[in-house]
């Protein structure tokens, strides 16, 4: 069962899911910029265990033209499927509104590692604070 206030649960998530098909299919000229959310990317990856072609939107922030991106899976205790993808697959490409381009993705885990709560810092705060909540619930 999620762990989700009601409110994200019954109106957020139907919300993100609308948002997510708009953002695909129209290959990202509608959906970068929502209302009051920060902006958000396709991410296109392949399947850790299937192989085949997978795309979910998702928040991000940037920093010294590195996209970065949580694996929060909204808060729930266990990550994202794409997250999984990632780690099998770093070689991905996102779109940033129509601009779609290849990347590498580097996992950051250390949270001991100073350049990771930097960037943990850039993150929460381009979020409003969204993935500090998540850890509380989590």
């Amino acid at each position: 069962m999620s762990n989700a206030p009601l409110i994200e649960r019954y109106l957020g998530v139907p919300l993100l899911r609308l948002h997510d098909a708009v953002y695909q299919k129209t290959n990202g000229r509608i959906g970068h910029r929502f209302p009051a959310m920060p902006p958000s990317l396709l991410l296109h990856t392949v399947g850790a265990k299937t192989g085949q072609a997978r795309t979910t939107s998702l928040t991000y922030a940037s920093d010294n033209g590195s996209y970065l991106i949580v694996a929060s899976n909204g808060g729930q205790d266990r990550s994202p499927g794409w997250y999984y993808n990632l780690r099998a697959h770093p070689q991905v490409e996102v779109n940033v509104g129509p601009k779609r381009f290849p990347v590498t993705a580097t996992v950051l885990s250390n949270a001991d590692d100073p350049e990771y709560a930097r960037l943990w810092q850039v993150v929460n705060r381009n979020n409003q604070n969204r993935y500090r909540g998540y850890q509380k619930r989590t």
